[in-house]
């Protein structure tokens, strides 16, 4: 290829570039449309309040009735929505820990207590058991009860699934706890 040649093929790319940059500013002298200084009509829209900008605190002062919800649970459903946790936790008996801490036995046993796994400071200091009240808690929204864990999980916003999986919790344990 000669440079003859070359200089047609980048005289022709240089005439398509102008040509296509030439129609857009033609275009917009062509179709151009003045905005009006007040829109013709304005929506108003109240602020929503989100689940996610709640604060434990918040979440705290709305008592849960833990009977009324533990009665929404059930057993088979618990081990059908335990199946989003079994990628990191295993749930039988003498399981290791993997991702998350082994789960057999976690009603009532404190949290941060297994020795031989890794918690982040916030579980290992948290100081309390894992109850009814904390796990359906905890499920909701982990990184909202305690802040700064290292579970990503975003919780189980239904109700119902976060009972049942407390209840299968509950019954995966060498001494379950009574329901209230």
């Amino acid at each position: 290829m000669d440079s003859f040649e070359l200089n047609k093929i980048i005289a022709a790319v240089l005439l398509v570039a102008l040509i296509i940059i030439g129609i857009g500013k033609l275009s917009d002298a062509i179709f151009y449309v003045e905005k009006p200084k007040t829109p013709g009509y304005v929506v108003e829209v109240e602020q929503a309040v989100t689940a996610s900008t709640e604060t434990k605190s918040e979440t705290e002062t709305k008592k849960v009735d833990i009977a009324a919800l533990m009665a929404m649970g059930d057993l088979a459903h618990g081990e059908k929505v335990f199946k989003k946790c079994a990628a990191c936790h295993s749930i039988v008996k003498g399981g290791k820990n993997n991702i998350g801490p082994a789960l057999w036995n976690v009603t009532g046993r404190q949290v941060g207590a297994i020795e031989n796994y890794k918690y982040s400071k916030a579980l290992a200091t948290y100081g309390k058991n894992w109850t009814f009240e904390e796990l359906n808690g905890y499920l909701l929204r982990p990184a909202k009860w305690i802040p700064n864990g290292k579970m990503s999980f975003a919780g189980l916003k239904k109700e119902k699934d976060r009972a049942s999986v407390i209840l299968y919790l509950n019954q995966n344990s060498d001494n379950p706890l009574p329901l209230p």
